[in-house]
């Protein structure tokens, strides 16, 4: 029960739309050379399960918390022991359902709230003089704060930061801050963020002196003129002082406009100049950036230029320890995205941690910075209530709003300001709109959520699919219902603020996206939904770590593994996404003549030339490097273009004789020198030209009058070197290895793209039409001349629609291409009845013993690829072993596929016996430890168990990806609909 001594009326903040009391006003992060205090470290710590379990009293100096627990700050009280055994509640997972009912401004009684307590001694040279200030930079969701039991105020907005004044509480040597956070809130109503709902202080904490004549706030404007090379300067201060820029020689008073000759900021050449402002009580350190944002002419421009953004959505996540970030972990972010052509992001969908926005200032990133603003869950009610539209939120929405742009408004790298995220409509979001526009004129206003963007300065939409962004892109998009607002609206420029949704396998279609925005001067690019799955790092009862998402905690209401939707994986090992989007937006185009000998490289950069880069050729045959050298390409200014003849290296190492098969040459652009985010040698963009001929179609099967015949005994049949079973005709030994042997499979581990659909999920047409449980009817089974001929029929239970699948299979004869105990397996597939579903594949399925666990290829490679998701995908001769095939989704679904295979190898990884399989045209395979079916049931890989088995399967032709997890589906052109097919595989037994 609620003690007698907690004061009832003292809680109300809680469930107060007010944003907070006792607060100070919101103002600009900087550097200062003025004292403060770190009190990040160890708390006392106590999990009330509710209001009416609260601690009397727990503020109070003298308060025994001995027995209490600690916990570190900043952390997310639900992330501590959360690998092994969660110590204070756990995380929970939704998308846009709010976990308590929508009853706004209140919430549950079930309201866990921590109680934080912690001693600090103030250093005896704290000046006697001034304010002293604690300042939280992030709190989730709702606290209140005392000081030697003192209140000092309360506050919400949980992603961003608070300052109060506690220059009356402090005393001489020892303090006691007390804090109150609540994890639900009135504040609550408003994040509903679409990631893991978690409490405490995550941010920092710290006590900064204030000293007297110092800066309470600074507002730094700086232009840049492209067309005279000049940057302006003024810097607003509520204090009298002086700026010095010791490199521009520039010695000006607050208030004061200069103009000098500077280089710009841009996130190609991110240019800033240190800076310092002085006042009577305080020095202030400054990191300048000169440039200037418009929209004019229907674009998004920086120094005059139109942008094409090739970016990202960022939320915060750490899977250890939450949204509590290092900067380590920060700069790591930004090193990852530099290294895969990213060049700006979306911080989805609050402001970050500033120490974030200090490395895109430094490191180069333009910035969308996005309020602490989402309230999805009310659409799930036709938007009743929603406070977007309600005047009694007004005020805490404009609240946040400041506090964002008073905070961030120094960066260089924040280009434009979005009011939030998926929360309708409505006049708060144009008092935002018009609050912002009012006190920083020079950027650009975003919001998603209001097609009729009568209040932005730029036309945003998320997933919209590939024909209406091209209908958009062509100014014929269809009209909204005001006349008005939709003539303002089509004079925008138009950014897809989410599109590519990059959930587990894919996304696909990227490539299809950046021509269009490479079309369109109106499409200036879009960010990828998103950057990082949201999986949270534990262990099974066997001490196997996985990845957990929602639902594994036992929430009863979840969006299931809807959380880990990233190009990095929760460790931030990139996916294959991340691999196939930066070389869908390289920002250099790589051409290969091979008629006219010569390479030509154009420029897709905004504003650097290509004098930072370095352009490298090779030659292989078959993948065997056979010449390589450097290729001598001018500095290309941006937006332009060079060719350049080959130099007479790379000419002779073409015209050399080569060792036989394929040649290709390859020509890469790397980085010359060592940059803050990569070292010197990394790849930034390539292409490939092949300089023989490549095999694209099969060669039909003719007659080999010369190869051995098929020779029956009993239950067996014999060809080459090759067991079949007599009544099944199935391969089931291929001289002395082993096989399950090969027969036709369409069916694929649903991805999460199959899974989920605009127009329903391709996984539930399939298993309606039984893809999923195909059953495989011997009619005849043949022995020939020369030939072993088998012929099914494959359909499902209750179907008649079905696949005539005929096997004919020869041996190689003495002295062909293949070696002399190779068999040539033709599949022929033709489709019977009707068929109104795609495939998910079409190939073949086989195994072979799991110790042939050595895999080497020459194709496509070396990662994954699909129809829709192969730009990254380059020929050549690869290796791995069946392990390091795998992509380790945190939701387990298809994945591995190589495509445009020649020929593979599985072996023994200390050499014997292996399978070779080779064809006359391009295939795709994978090799895996487990199923289809397998992987289909599974919830985590640790439910994965490896058997004796390795699984192979073999594929004339593959459905491709799309992204209809959050956005459009497979595109028609890479849709596989039941055709007549013929795949062709040679199989030989290999010694190692």
């Amino acid at each position: 029960m609620l003690s007698d001594r907690l004061d009832h009326a003292s809680l109300d903040y809680v469930e107060s739309r007010d944003p907070g009391q006792g607060r100070l006003a919101p103002r600009a992060r900087y550097r200062s050379d003025a004292m403060a205090l770190d009190l990040d470290g160890a708390w006392r710590f106590r999990l009330a399960d509710s209001l009416h379990d609260l601690t009397p009293d727990f503020e109070a100096p003298d308060h025994d918390d001995t027995g209490w627990e600690t916990i570190p700050v900043p952390s997310n009280w639900q992330m501590q022991g959360v690998a092994d055994t969660p110590r204070f509640g756990t995380p929970a997972y939704t998308n846009i359902v709010y976990p308590f009912p929508v009853d706004p401004p209140r919430v549950p009684d079930a309201n866990p709230t921590g109680e934080y307590r912690r001693e600090f001694t103030l250093p005896p040279e704290w000046p006697g003089t001034g304010r002293g200030v604690l300042r939280f930079e992030g709190v989730d969701s709702a606290f209140a704060v005392f000081l030697n039991g003192v209140r000092l105020g309360d506050g919400k907005g949980s992603r961003l930061p608070t300052e109060f004044d506690a220059t009356e509480a402090l005393r001489p040597g020892r303090n006691v801050l007390a804090v109150r956070v609540h994890q639900w809130s009135a504040g609550s109503y408003l994040e509903d963020q679409d990631m893991w709902w978690l409490s405490g202080i995550f941010r920092p904490v710290a006590l900064l002196h204030r000293p007297q004549d110092g800066v309470d706030d600074l507002f730094v404007h700086t232009g840049y003129d492209h067309r005279t090379g000049e940057g302006t300067l003024r810097v607003e201060a509520g204090a009298t002082g002086r700026i010095t820029v010791p490199e521009l020689g520039l010695d000006l008073a607050v208030g004061e406009r200069a103009t000098a000759p500077v280089e710009p900021w841009t996130a190609e050449t991110p240019r800033l100049y240190d800076a310092e402002l002085t006042t009577a009580g305080e020095r202030v350190r400054l990191r300048i950036g000169f440039r200037t944002v418009t929209v004019s002419g229907g674009l998004l421009r920086v120094n005059g230029t139109p942008l094409l953004l090739r970016g990202v959505n960022r939320h915060e996540w750490d899977p250890d320890t939450g949204r509590t970030l290092s900067v380590g972990t920060m700069r790591r972010d930004i090193e990852l995205m530099k290294r895969h052509n990213i060049n700006a992001v979306r911080t989805s969908h609050y402001p970050p941690d500033g120490r974030f926005l200090d490395l895109c200032d430094e490191l180069g990133l333009w910035v969308v910075d996005e309020c602490d603003l989402e309230t999805h869950g009310f659409h799930l009610n036709d938007w009743r209530g929603n406070p977007s539209a309600d005047p009694a939120w007004r005020e805490a929405l404009l609240d946040r709003m400041r506090r964002m742009v008073e905070r961030d408004k120094n960066h260089a790298s924040v280009i434009m300001w979005s009011l939030g995220n998926e929360s309708g409509t409505g006049d708060n979001l144009r008092a935002m709109a018009d609050w912002s526009h009012e006190r920083d004129p020079g950027r650009p206003v975003h919001y998603e959520g209001d097609w009729d963007s009568g209040y932005v300065d730029v036309y945003s939409r998320m997933y919209a699919d590939h024909a209406e962004t091209d209908r958009i892109g062509r100014g014929t998009e269809d009209p909204t219902t005001d006349p008005e607002l939709d003539e303002h609206r089509r004079s925008l420029p138009f950014i897809l603020c989410e599109y590519g949704h990059a959930m587990g396998n894919g996304p696909g279609g990227l490539t299809e996206y950046q021509r269009l925005f490479e079309q369109h001067p109106r499409l200036q690019g879009g960010f990828v939904w998103e950057w990082i799955d949201h999986g949270v790092r534990r262990r099974t009862a066997r001490g196997e770590e996985f990845f957990a998402y929602g639902g594994d905690f036992g929430e009863v209401v979840h969006d299931g593994n809807f959380v880990a939707d990233g190009l990095v994986f929760p460790d931030r090992t990139p996916s294959p996404g991340l691999i196939e989007f930066k070389k869908v937006v390289e920002p250099v185009t790589i051409d290969v003549d091979t008629a006219a000998r010569t390479v030509s490289v154009r420029s897709a950069l905004d504003f650097a030339d290509t004098g930072h880069l370095r352009f490298h050729w090779r030659v292989e045959d078959e993948g065997v490097p056979a010449g390589q050298g450097e290729l001598t390409v001018p500095a290309v200014a941006a937006g332009d273009s060079a060719v350049v003849g080959w130099p007479r290296e790379l000419s002779g190492a073409v015209d050399a004789a080569g060792a036989g098969g394929e040649r290709w040459l390859t020509v890469a652009a790397r980085l010359a020198k060592d940059e803050p985010w990569a070292p010197a040698g990394h790849e930034v963009a390539w292409t490939q030209a092949a300089l023989t001929s490549v095999l694209t179609a099969p060669a039909a099967p003719g007659p080999r009058s010369d190869a051995p015949a098929p020779r029956v005994d009993g239950a067996r049949i014999t060809l080459g070197d090759g067991v079949f079973d007599a009544r099944t005709g199935r391969l089931v030994r291929l001289g002395a290895l082993p096989v399950e042997g090969p027969r036709l499979d369409v069916w694929r581990a649903p991805t999460d793209n199959d899974l989920r659909g605009r127009r329903g999920s391709d996984a539930e047409k399939w298993r309606a039409a039984g893809l999923d449980r195909m059953e495989h009817r011997v009619l005849f089974v043949e022995p020939g001349d020369t030939t072993l001929t088998v012929t099914t029929r494959v359909a499902a239970a209750g179907s008649d629609a079905a696949l005539s699948a005929v096997y004919r299979w020869s041996a190689a004869p003495s002295g062909g291409a293949a070696g002399a105990g190779a068999l040539r397996l033709t599949l022929e597939v033709r489709p019977v009845g009707g068929w109104d579903v795609t495939l998910p594949r079409l190939g073949l399925r086989a195994a072979v013993p799991a110790a042939l666990s050595a895999v080497s290829w020459f194709g496509a490679g070396p990662h994954e690829a699909y129809p829709d998701t192969r730009a990254a995908a380059r020929v050549g001769r690869f290796a791995s072993d069946v392990d390091g095939l795998q992509t380790p989704y945190l939701f387990p679904q298809e994945n591995g596929s190589r495509t445009d295979v020649r020929w593979v190898r599985l072996a023994p990884a200390g050499g014997g016996t292996g399978l070779r399989l080779s064809a006359p045209a391009p295939f795709s395979f994978a090799a895996r430890p487990w199923t289809s079916e397998e992987l289909d049931a599974a919830a985590h890989p640790t439910e994965l168990v490896r058997g004796d088995l390795v699984h192979l399967t073999l594929d004339a032709a593959i459905q491709g990806i799309g992204s209809a997890s959050c956005g459009p589906g497979v595109l028609p052109e890479y849709r596989l609909f039941a055709a007549p097919t013929v795949l062709t595989i040679d199989w030989e037994a290999e010694e190692g």
